[in-house]
């Protein structure tokens, strides 16, 4: 689990760096103000390649694996939050298929995902199936050389704008709880799949959430991934892998803050002098800088763990999928911490909609709920031990 930066990892790392503070910075203030989907930086992610980070090079990606594409999320983080969660939605999007598509499926997909051409979401929630995925309600019925699908998701990120969705269905309702439930790849464009509401967040205001809505819809049979009825653990490792990656961008979110914060404290004078030197300012910052860099060190050694575990293989070591849910714990909850602290470092001014803080700490929030719960995270942590 060794992981230090290569050369050329801290090369990419300086040149994302450099874009995110050029060409994405400057507008995450009006996505958020406007929350109108980012096809501005989906270009800047085609044109420097950043969408094929984690795809092998057989399918057009640069095959930099999961820790380059984590480093990417954390440098574009700092900067937009909603930006940032655009590689990772993809990465999600993409995980089932990397997991569980044949070569056929790989081969239809993957070159268009690659390259950011095409878009995919992950629609898995439902009403009553969140954090209890055995919830699911959505239905999937074999149907000569179709599975026809009839249901509803909510809360999916990018459904509306996404070329392929993996979608979580029940094939077998005579079985209880997890079972039964398969994963089938749908396109946009398939009769009867609709979006529904668009959810008003608190924070990531310009990555769309959505209600995805399946009625009647007609999939192939080659469209369904792996076997009838392995889909909760299709699921599962999905999640284990893309924690990761969420874990990097509150990471980012918390380091943006951090940033902010020193920068605004050494300008800021009060009582003659910068607010900065006064030692209650200074433990508070020294808390938050050692804070980020604690969860920086895990996330970078979860990122580190899963480079050499094949994306195929059937069962994660369990000290593996703890790691990946001690990085998302430990990071979500040191960006909520640290960005609600920068806001009380800029104190009125923190609350303001002029200074960044208060959307970083509006879009830290969400890192504690997706892709599982901190509450959820202990309690995968507590069953590996």
């Amino acid at each position: 689990m060794a992981y230090d930066l290569t050369d050329e990892q801290k090369m990419m790392q300086d040149t994302v760096a450099r874009i995110a503070r050029e060409q994405i910075a400057p507008g995450a203030e009006k996505r958020d103000e406007e929350a109108a989907f980012p096809w501005d930086v989906v270009e800047i992610f085609r044109e420097n390649g950043l969408f094929g980070a984690d795809f092998p090079e057989a399918y057009g990606g640069s095959k930099m694996g999961l820790f380059s594409l984590c480093l990417v999320i954390e440098e574009i983080a700092k900067a937009c939050a909603s930006s940032a969660v655009v590689l990772l939605v993809h990465e999600l999007g993409s995980m089932p298929i990397f997991l569980a598509g044949n070569e056929e499926q790989k081969n239809k997909y993957f070159p268009k995902l690659a390259t950011g051409e095409h878009l995919v979401a992950f629609a898995l929630t439902e009403p009553n199936a969140g954090s209890d995925v055995s919830g699911i309600k959505t239905k999937a019925v074999k149907d000569g050389d179709h599975y026809v699908i009839n249901g509803s998701k909510t809360f999916i990120s990018h459904g509306d704008v996404a070329d392929v969705l993996c979608v979580a269905a029940k094939t077998d309702v005579s079985v209880p709880g997890h079972k039964g439930i398969s994963m089938f790849i749908v396109e946009k464009g398939t009769p009867g799949l609709s979006i529904g509401k668009h959810e008003k967040k608190l924070g990531l205001r310009a990555s769309h959430t959505v209600e995805v809505i399946l009625e009647d819809v007609r999939v192939p049979a080659e469209n369904i991934l792996g076997d009838e009825g392995h889909g909760f653990p299709i699921i599962m490792k999905t999640l284990d892998f893309t924690r990761v990656p969420v874990a990097a961008q509150a990471l980012g979110i918390a380091q943006g803050a951090v940033d902010y914060a020193i920068q605004y404290t050494k300008e800021r004078i009060q009582f003659g002098k910068p607010i900065f030197s006064f030692q209650g300012i200074q433990w508070m910052i020294a808390d938050m800088v050692s804070q980020v860099e604690a969860a920086r060190q895990v996330t970078y050694k979860a990122a580190a763990a899963f480079e050499n575990i094949p994306k195929d293989m059937e069962k994660l070591p369990k000290e593996i999928v703890r790691f990946s849910a001690i990085a998302k714990l430990v990071a979500a909850e040191t960006a909520m911490k640290v960005t609600t602290d920068a806001v009380q470092l800029l104190g009125g001014y923190g609350y303001i909609r002029d200074y960044p803080v208060e959307r970083m700490m509006r879009d830290a929030k969400i890192t504690q709920l997706y892709e599982g719960t901190s509450q959820i995270q202990k309690i995968v942590i507590a069953a590996t031990l």
